[in-house]
């Protein structure tokens, strides 16, 4: 029986959350009021979202993946004495959510280490823009003879994956002939789409995203679980962590749903004005967290029209932040600067490694204080700092707290964040699963680049209006 199932484990491993800083009783007139919360708004958006639950496939991943995951496990195992390398050709979620738990889980070196350090398992990169640059320093350190491709999208056309597929795809025929097909494994749409086409006629290995999930709600499917597999992550473990905020998730009680409570908190502190999210990890373990959140966060919410079409333009700009790095960079803005900043802390209780600081240089007061503590201790004695100084200078903020980062805790806080993100969808009246703006921009990259059946939008773009040469500098 995995540890994840114990009763025992799973409540020493539990997140915990910290919301005292975004109250009235400690910020004053900034803070939110406790009676606000009861507001019959809330309990009605729990309802929606409760209603709604049998079209959001993505809420059962942690209970439906048995089946793929032993599939995925059991490639896992044959690729990884095939190949050296393993590369994500994807964009947004699909690339977003595997860097992310990569990054969480596995040795910061990873790529670095040397094979047996790695469990055999094979080296991991992503490949998520299209710069020809980057695309080409990847080709200069690895060789394609002994590199599995993952080509990730759900609907077969998006161009920036399709395009860096289609350039391995003939790399790999003219160094391999025959056998290329062995080489690329494809995650897509169970029927729809251009991919499943060529992947079922070419006869790659196909997984498949379930048809409600879309691309940022996707990492606890093959689109995430494939690429945590080849580099040794229990995928099981993960799976067991989102079945368990899932779980405390369904909580009706607001003060007692970590993901209904904060998106209250939220959605309140916008109404006061802070249309700014800041995600600030104290573990860089947790650093690619903040990014992933980005994506979930801006291109569910950032909507300009409600569900009854009234133009609204509603959402709230996320924001990365790392610390103790951002200390030195961002932290003298989120303190002085605008009023319109949530700080949402991660914190880390119980690294995995420990490094103590010596006890030298004790003629020198000012620097020997620091001998006989550890870097551990100095990390949250900082981001405890930045909370205080945050608090005192009136600033919202709150902290989500992990006993240590694992699977089962990584799982965890991507439901939470997925649930949290769709309540706030519910709070805020829109659709929280599209994204019409990312869509425009897709259409107009087709037009511009002659794909049949936009010509209409080819025209549209030529007609605009010219730019002015007045506002164009340049030297000479």
């Amino acid at each position: 029986m995995s540890k994840s199932t114990e009763p025992e484990w799973q409540e020493k491993n539990s997140l915990q959350l910290d919301v005292n800083y975004m109250m009235e009783e400690f910020l004053g007139t900034e803070g939110i009021k406790a009676d606000q919360l009861k507001d019959s708004l809330f309990s009605r958006a729990a309802q929606s979202l409760r209603d709604k639950r049998p079209q959001l496939e993505w809420q059962e991943l942690p209970y439906t993946q048995n089946e793929v995951v032993k599939e995925i496990l059991d490639y896992a195992t044959w690729a990884k004495d095939k190949f050296t390398n393993f590369v994500v050709l994807g964009i947004g979620g699909s690339a977003l959510g595997p860097i992310a738990v990569h990054q969480a889980v596995n040795h910061y070196y990873y790529n670095e280490l040397p094979k047996e350090k790695r469990c055999g398992f094979p080296r991991f990169y992503v490949i998520d823009n299209v710069d020809p640059e980057r695309f080409v320093a990847l080709l200069d350190i690895i060789d394609p003879a002994e590199t599995l491709f993952n080509v990730v999208t759900k609907s077969g056309s998006t161009s920036e994956t399709m395009a860096q597929f289609m350039i391995v795809r003939s790399i790999l025929q003219k160094r391999l002939g025959d056998g290329y097909n062995q080489h690329i494994v494809a995650t897509t749409d169970t029927e729809k789409g251009n991919l499943i086409k060529i992947a079922k006629q070419e006869n790659y290995k196909l997984f498949y995203i379930p048809g409600g999930v879309g691309g940022r709600f996707s990492q606890l499917c093959p689109v995430g679980l494939l690429p945590a597999a080849m580099t040794g992550i229990d995928i099981e473990e993960l799976l067991a962590g989102a079945a368990h905020m899932d779980r405390w998730t369904r909580e009706e009680d607001i003060l007692k749903n970590p993901a209904y409570l904060r998106a209250a908190l939220h959605y309140l502190a916008l109404q006061k004005g802070k249309n700014i999210s800041v995600m600030m990890p104290y573990a860089d373990s947790l650093k690619y967290m903040a990014d992933w959140y980005a994506q979930l966060w801006a291109e569910s919410l950032g909507k300009r029209c409600d569900l009854q079409g009234k133009e609204v333009f509603v959402g709230q700009t996320p924001v990365k932040a790392l610390g103790v790095t951002d200390q030195h960079s961002q932290v003298q803005l989120y303190t002085e600067g605008p009023l319109d900043k949530v700080i949402n802390f991660l914190a880390v209780g119980k690294f995995r490694q420990q490094v103590d600081i010596p006890l030298v240089f004790k003629e020198i007061p000012a620097v020997s204080f620091l001998g006989g503590h550890s870097l551990n201790e100095l990390m949250e004695a900082e981001r405890q700092a930045t909370e205080y100084a945050l608090f005192r200078a009136g600033r919202l903020n709150n902290t989500i707290y992990f006993p240590e980062v694992n699977p089962f805790t990584i799982g965890q806080l991507i439901y939470l964040l997925e649930v949290e993100t769709a309540f706030m969808g519910e709070l805020l009246n829109i659709n929280t699963f599209d994204q019409p703006g990312v869509e425009e921009g897709k259409n107009a990259t087709y037009a511009l680049l002659g794909r049949p059946g936009y010509e209409a939008k080819r025209a549209e773009l030529e007609s605009g209006s010219p730019k002015l040469g007045q506002y164009i500098l340049s030297l000479g």
